[in-house]
C-alpha cells in the first residue's frame, strides 16, 4: 500500500484546524505536513512541530533539485513545502494531511493529479463566519474585513475541490471528515493494483 494526500482547506474562521487536531486523534499513520524555513528557530518553538529548519544552501539546493511542491523567499528567509518528508511518509504508506489555501491546492493537484483528496471547509455563510471571527477575539477590525474579502474569493473556487463541508454542527461536520480521510486510503492510486491483482488470482 502506498499512502494518501488530503487537502484541507477553508477560510480563517470556518473551524478548520480544530476539525483537524480532532480527527487526527481518531485516524493512525497520520503526517500533517508542515513549513520548512531558513530561518532561525525561535523560543518556545519545536524542530518537526512549528517547521523543519534547514540552512540556506540546503534549502537553495533543493530548489535546483525541484524538491518543493511551493516555496518563496520573505525577509531573506525560505519558506515553502518540502517534498522530502512528503514522499517518504507516502512511501511508508501514511496519510499526508496539507492545510493549505486554494492556491496552494492548485499548485498540488498540478504536481500530484488525482492522487489528492481535497476538502473545503467552511460556514454556513459569510454573516456566520464573520461572527465566529469577532467572537474569538484574535483580530482587528481590519483584519477581519481582510479575512472576509479573502473568504469570499476563495469560495468562488470551491468547485475544484472533491468535497465541500459546511461546519454548522462541529460534530457531524468532524464524523464527516474523518469519513473522507479514511476513504482517501482506500483509493485506487493507494494500491499497488498490479501487485494486488497478481496475489489475488494466485
Amino acid at each position: 500500500m502506498k499512502g494518501g494526500m488530503l487537502i484541507i482547506s477553508g477560510p480563517s474562521g470556518s473551524g478548520k484546524s480544530s476539525l483537524m487536531n480532532e480527527m487526527f486523534k481518531k485516524i493512525d499513520g497520520v503526517y500533517f505536513s508542515i513549513s520548512t524555513t531558513t530561518r532561525a528557530k525561535r523560543d518556545g518553538e519545536t524542530e518537526g512541530i512549528d517547521y523543519h529548519y534547514i540552512s540556506k544552501e540546503e534549502f537553495e539546493n533543493d530548489i535546483e533539485e525541484g524538491l518543493f511542491l511551493e516555496w518563496a523567499k520573505v525577509h531573506d528567509n525560505y519558506y515553502g513545502t518540502s517534498l522530502k518528508p512528503i514522499l517518504k511518509s507516502l512511501h511508508e504508506g501514511k496519510l499526508v494531511v496539507f492545510d493549505i489555501d486554494v492556491q496552494g491546492h492548485k499548485i498540488a493537484r498540478e504536481k500530484f493529479g488525482d492522487a489528492i483528496t481535497s476538502v473545503f471547509i467552511t460556514t454556513p455563510n459569510q454573516e456566520e463566519l464573520k461572527l465566529r471571527l469577532i467572537n474569538r477575539g484574535t483580530d482587528t477590525k481590519e483584519v477581519i474585513e481582510k479575512r472576509i474579502n479573502n473568504a469570499v474569493s476563495e469560495m468562488t473556487r470551491v468547485r475544484e475541490y472533491n468535497y465541500v463541508l459546511i461546519n454548522d454542527d462541529f460534530k457531524k461536520t468532524l464524523e464527516k471528515l474523518t469519513a473522507i480521510a479514511i476513504s482517501s486510503r482506500c483509493r485506487v492510486h493507494s494500491i499497488d493494483t498490479e501487485e494486488f491483482i497478481s496475489s489475488w488470482v494466485n
